[in-house]
């Protein structure tokens, strides 16, 4: 699904009514392949559902890293940037916790000062939360809120992230699994073209599958190519002589 296609769902989901935010999103994980427009498409679409939330952002972990999966806007990547080299933040946090972080009023102290400073003279933004992401039973990431309105966040905003914190958990198993079946389909294609090109190596020169093989690889180092794209070349080779 294009980056077109996925504003167009969601321009057209009824933005008083969340439910049909929710179904177009659902629409959008299930037709997509693209996982990062996926990502993207979840954030443009959290200010329509979280009361007082002006900006919002999906930070994953990958590896030992955190990084920004996708972000509603540059205020929103610029926050998760300023919580990365500060090390403190509501993502931060609740990455490492199972409790909802919030402060919505940043003018008025906060547990993150150093960030609260940062976020004051550089953005708009007057309040923040983060919330857990689960996937597998391990926290992944976390979907942060920002509201440029002091106490824009409230009870009602924690009601409704978490409710959508539990829709992109399911978002980033589904994710999970669906790249799992890719590799698992990839790996078996290449699995059978190495299989029919050993083969074919076998018979024309009148040799073992050890043999075969140890030629397919001193190819693919000779070639700089992986294993599979050189016995795909000697099978399509094949079958163009047919």
């Amino acid at each position: 699904m294009t980056e077109n296609r996925i504003e167009t769902v969601i321009a057209r989901s009824d933005r008083s009514e969340p439910a049909s935010v929710f179904r177009s999103l659902a629409d959008i994980v299930y037709a997509s392949d693209d996982f990062g427009q996926v990502y993207a498409a979840v954030c443009r679409s959290t200010p329509l559902l979280v009361t007082g939330c002006d900006h919002a952002s999906l930070m994953l972990r990958e590896g030992g890293r955190l990084v920004t999966a996708a972000a509603s806007d540059e205020v929103a990547a610029q926050i998760d940037e300023f919580e990365r080299e500060l090390e403190e933040g509501p993502c931060v946090d609740a990455l490492n916790d199972e409790t909802v972080y919030m402060d919505a009023d940043l003018l008025d102290g906060s547990p993150w000062p150093r960030l609260a400073a940062r976020v004051l003279a550089e953005t708009p933004v007057r309040g923040m939360a983060g919330f857990r992401l689960v996937a597998e039973n391990r926290t992944v990431g976390a979907l942060n809120l920002f509201s440029d309105t002091t106490h824009g966040l409230c009870q009602k905003s924690i009601d409704e992230a978490i409710l959508l914190a539990s829709f992109v958990s399911v978002t980033l198993l589904a994710a999970h699994e669906r790249r799992n079946a890719v590799s698992l389909r990839d790996g078996l294609r290449s699995n059978r073209e190495i299989g029919k090109a050993v083969g074919l190596m076998m018979a024309f020169h009148q040799i073992g599958d050890d043999e075969a093989f140890a030629l397919l690889r001193k190819a693919s180092q000779d070639m700089n190519l992986k294993l599979a794209d050189v016995a795909r070349h000697v099978v399509d080779h094949h079958n163009a002589r047919k």
